[in-house]
């Protein structure tokens, strides 16, 4: 801002000296002002003029022509996702939701194609790169690929969230049953419960003191999952800070929410001869001993209580090689998370996690591909469901009757240090 340095000010004929000492007093500092402010004054900012149809061009001419330049295997390498896959996710983000949709800008000129601000948002994920990464590639500069990722995120949420992340109905459970128990000879079995942190980079520094762990040093937050052999994720919860640990997490996680509201569906199974009501968890030694759990003894003695603690370990590395598969496949999971707020990384984690069970039934891998929900049903709490849930006497009894029913089947497993 400038002001005029030819300033008059209507003075009486009595003041004439005076009047004429302001008016230079005045002008004075009228241009030291406008010194001051041309000096302290920054360069407008350059426009940077992107060819976004000339790279929507060639982005097409890569991989989405008849004739184009990289083959399926190189696609999937970099989208992580199969050509098909990939387009039709576009095609239902671009169906539901107005701001991947074509159009103009204020300029007249075309808008980003629906293709370009999924790859954007894709190439994210997969890589965990920053947002101005494919600027020269895309033509897409940082705000934009930053909102094509959010955008994202929030859509697949929406739109598949029902379905991929959803609890295990009846149908589910019957088929998570029967896999298990030829696999890994353990009637009743959910899948495996487990949690990992994902590092958060721009944490706030007040915040800084709840979401760091001795351990760890660096801000995290956890992810809490259930996982099944086929490495499909049936439970997710995550929002609890670092800083914790497995038991905090699990005393505010919604795992048995629908168990204790009697929405849960029935999912009895016999071990040995006896009934029981509910389906177990595969867990480490951390996790109390409560009638859903079943934990590998401390201190085997009897060889059918080693070769149950081998096969329960064994089968308790699902969820830790889903946690791998879900973070080698999904770079941003690995790298730490550049997001400033918490919801913006809830989203970026949840829609990983749909992404990474979608591949699991694209790929034919799904132990449940099939989605059959269950009918409505009359809602009935059961009476001291708490109690059920962690009564310890059910909990060493279902392992007492698990490892007899592997030690009949006659497993030997060798020390390797004893050969």
């Amino acid at each position: 801002m400038e002001f005029p340095t030819d300033l008059t000010f209507p003075m009486s004929s009595d003041s004439d000296t005076e009047s004429s000492s302001d008016n230079e007093t005045l002008k004075y500092f009228v241009s030291v002002y406008n010194e001051l402010d041309a000096e302290s004054s920054r360069p407008k900012k350059k426009m940077v003029d992107c060819d976004r149809i000339r790279a929507n061009e060639v982005l097409m001419n890569d991989y989405f022509v008849e004739n184009l330049l990289y083959n399926a295997e190189t696609f999937r390498d970099r989208f992580r996702l199969p050509k098909e896959l990939f387009l039709k996710i576009v095609g239902d983000i671009e169906a539901s939701e107005e701001w991947f949709q074509e159009g103009y800008d204020a300029s007249g000129k075309p808008s980003f194609t629906p293709i370009q601000k999924c790859t954007s948002a894709i190439r994210q994920l997969a890589t965990g790169n920053a947002p101005d990464q494919y600027d020269e590639y895309l033509a897409m500069l940082e705000r934009t690929s930053h909102e094509c990722l959010q955008f994202f995120c929030n859509a697949v949420i929406k739109l598949y969230a029902n379905e991929f992340l959803r609890k295990p109905t009846s149908h589910d459970i019957s088929r998570i049953y029967a896999a298990h128990e030829a696999r890994w000879h353990c009637p009743g079995m959910l899948g495996s419960i487990d949690c990992t942190h994902i590092e958060w980079k721009n944490c706030p520094r007040e915040l800084r003191g709840a979401y760091v762990r001795g351990d760890i040093k660096r801000p995290t937050i956890i992810l809490e999952a259930v996982a099944s052999n086929d490495l499909w994720i049936w439970h997710s919860y995550f929002s609890v800070p670092g800083s914790n640990n497995d038991i905090i997490v699990l005393h505010t996680s919604p795992l048995f929410q629908s168990v204790t509201d009697g929405t849960a569906p029935s999912s009895p199974f016999y071990v040995n001869g006896r009934h029981y009501r509910r389906g177990f968890f595969l867990v480490d030694g951390i996790y109390p001993s409560w009638s859903v759990f079943v934990k590998a003894p401390s201190f085997p003695v009897e060889p059918k209580e080693i070769v149950f603690k081998k096969l329960q370990e064994s089968a308790r590395k699902d969820v830790e090689r889903a946690f791998g598969v879900l973070k080698g496949r999904w770079g941003i999971l690995h790298r730490p998370v550049r997001a400033m707020n918490k919801k913006s990384i809830h989203s970026i984690v949840y829609a990983c996690i749909i992404l990474h069970n979608m591949l699991i039934k694209e790929d034919g891998r799904a132990i449940s591909p099939d989605w059959v929900p269950d009918p409505p049903t009359q809602v009935q709490v059961p009476q001291n469901i708490h109690l059920e849930l962690r009564n310890e006497e059910t909990h060493f009894r279902l392992r007492y009757d698990l490892i007899e029913l592997v030690g009949s089947l006659g497993f030997e497993f060798h020390d390797s240090d004893e050969e």
